[in-house]
C-alpha cells in the first residue's frame, strides 16, 4: 500500500465541468407543475411549494408578509397549537417565507411521515383562516422586532439606502413603518390569499430521497383539485423608479457606537450578458475574506471587522453595493479607500496569481452550493423564479474559467463607477 506523503501539497487543477442534477418535471393534473430532484441517501424530503404574490404585488404595505406568516396559525381543520404539535412529533420542520416577487411554503419532513406531514401542509394552503387572536399576537411580535431593528444602524442605512435609489412611491422604496402594522387586517390578508394563493399560481418542488410514493401523494393531494378563488391575477403595471439626487445621504443616530456605511447605485440584471463575468470582478473586488475590500480596509488600516461589496436584484434592475460598520470617526477614510481600490481597478491589470485565487475560490463555492439535494433544489428554484435559462450553471461555470484581466479591467471601467455611487451613512455625526 502506497502511503500519502503529507509534507507534499496536493496538485490543484481547475474544475473543468460541474455536474448539475436537473429536475424531473411533470404537470399535475390540476395544471401544476413539479420538479422533482431525486438525491441523496438519508429517508428525508424537501416539499417547496412558490407562490407569485410577494411585495411586488401587495396593494398595501405588509399584506404579502403576514398573508404568507399567518398560514400555520390556523385552518378550517387544525388549529395554531394542533400544527406546532403534530409538526413537532412528526420531525417536521416548516418555514414560511416570502420576497418582493414570490411566497414560499418550505416542508421538511421523514420519508415515513411524509403522508401525514403533507395532509397538514393541504390544510394549510388551502384552508387558512387568518384567525384573530393568532393574528394579534404576530402582528404584536412583529412590531417589536420592527422597533428593536430601528435602533440599529445598519437597518437604517440599509432602508435609506433603498428609500434613496427607487423612491418612496416605488415598491421597492415604499418600506413599512411602525403606523403600517396597525392598519394591516385579517380581511387584508384573505384578499390577497385569495388572489394569489391559487393552484394556477403554483409550482412545487421535491428533493431528497424521493420516491415513487411521495410523488403519487403529492399528485393525489395537491395535484388533483383546484383551490383558491380563481381570480385573474391582476397585471402589475411598470414602476416608475426616482433616484435622489442627493450624492450623500446622512442620518443621524446620537447613541450610535459606531456608523453604517451603504455605498450603491442601479447596475445590471441577471439577464445581462456581462452579468456573468461581473460576478467575478465584485468577488475580486469585495465578495470573499480574500477580497481587495477586506485586504485594505480590514486586514491593512483596521478600520472595520468586515466590508463586503455585492450585488441585490429587484424587478427590472440590480443594484450594486458596498456595506460596512466602523467607528465613527473612520468614515471618512474608509469611503476615500473603497474609491481608492476602484481606481486600481480602473488602471491597474489584476495579477494572474490574484485573479487564479479569486477563481478557485468561485468554483469551490459552486461545487458546495451544488453538492446536496436541497441545497439543488434552492439552485434551480432560484434559476426559476429568476428567468433564468436552464444552462446558467454551466455558462457560469464557463465565464469564471474564461474571465481574465483584461476583462475585468474593461468591466470595472464599465460598472464601477464612483460618480454613481451613492453614500449612505447612519451613525454619530463627527464634529
Amino acid at each position: 500500500m502506497t502511503l500519502l506523503n503529507r509534507t507534499i501539497q496536493p496538485e490543484i487543477r481547475e474544475l473543468d465541468q460541474i455536474g448539475i442534477l436537473y429536475p424531473e418535471k411533470t404537470i399535475l393534473p390540476n395544471g401544476i407543475p413539479l420538479y422533482m430532484i431525486r438525491a441523496g441517501e438519508q429517508e428525508i424530503v424537501r416539499l417547496d411549494l412558490v407562490f407569485k404574490g410577494g411585495s411586488w404585488h401587495q396593494t398595501q404595505k405588509l399584506q404579502a408578509l403576514f398573508t404568507n406568516r399567518m398560514l400555520r396559525e390556523g385552518t378550517l381543520t387544525y388549529s395554531s397549537a394542533e400544527i406546532s404539535e403534530k409538526l413537532d412529533y412528526y420531525g417536521a420542520w416548516l418555514e414560511l417565507s416570502s420576497s418582493m416577487e414570490y411566497a414560499f411554503i418550505t416542508l421538511y419532513s421523514l420519508n415515513k411521515y411524509f403522508a401525514e406531514t403533507l395532509e397538514i401542509l393541504n390544510s394549510i394552503v388551502k384552508e387558512p383562516i387568518f384567525p384573530e387572536r393568532e393574528f394579534q399576537q404576530v402582528i404584536e411580535t412583529n412590531i417589536q422586532q420592527y422597533k428593536v431593528n430601528t435602533q440599529k444602524v445598519d437597518f437604517i442605512a440599509h432602508r435609506s439606502l433603498l428609500k434613496n435609489l427607487f423612491g418612496t412611491k416605488h415598491p421597492c422604496g415604499n418600506l413599512a413603518e411602525e403606523k403600517d402594522y396597525d392598519l394591516v387586517t385579517p380581511d387584508l390578508l384573505r384578499e390577497f390569499y385569495e388572489i394569489y394563493y391559487t393552484q394556477s399560481n403554483c409550482s412545487v418542488y421535491i428533493s431528497g430521497k424521493v420516491t415513487d410514493d411521495i410523488v403519487n401523494r403529492i399528485e393525489r393531494v395537491l395535484g388533483t383539485d383546484f383551490f383558491g378563488k380563481g381570480t385573474e391575477i391582476p397585471v402589475q403595471s411598470d414602476k416608475v423608479i426616482t433616484i435622489s439626487e442627493q450624492k450623500r445621504i446622512f442620518t443621524e443616530c446620537p447613541n450610535a457606537m459606531q456608523s453604517a456605511i451603504k455605498l450603491g447605485y442601479h447596475s445590471i440584471t441577471r439577464l445581462h450578458p456581462d452579468y456573468p463575468k461581473l460576478r467575478v470582478l465584485v468577488t475580486l473586488f469585495g465578495g470573499y475574506f480574500g477580497s481587495r475590500l477586506m485586504s485594505n480596509i480590514r486586514e491593512d488600516k483596521g478600520y472595520t471587522y468586515g466590508i463586503g461589496a455585492g450585488m441585490m436584484f429587484y424587478p427590472g434592475t440590480g443594484l450594486l453595493a458596498i456595506s460596512s460598520e466602523t467607528d465613527n470617526e473612520y468614515v471618512e477614510p474608509l469611503i476615500k479607500e473603497v474609491y481608492h481600490e476602484i481606481d486600481k481597478l480602473h488602471l491597474e491589470t489584476v495579477s494572474q496569481e490574484e485573479l487564479s485565487t479569486v477563481k478557485n475560490y468561485m468554483l469551490g463555492e459552486m461545487c458546495r452550493s451544488y453538492e446536496s439535494a436541497f441545497s439543488l433544489s434552492d439552485a434551480w428554484i432560484f434559476v426559476h423564479t429568476s428567468g433564468l435559462p436552464e444552462d446558467t450553471f454551466e455558462r457560469s461555470l464557463q465565464a469564471v474559467r474564461e474571465t481574465d484581466a483584461a476583462e475585468l479591467k474593461r468591466l470595472a471601467n464599465l460598472y464601477l463607477c464612483k460618480e454613481s455611487l451613492k453614500e449612505v451613512i447612519a451613525g454619530k455625526k463627527i464634529v
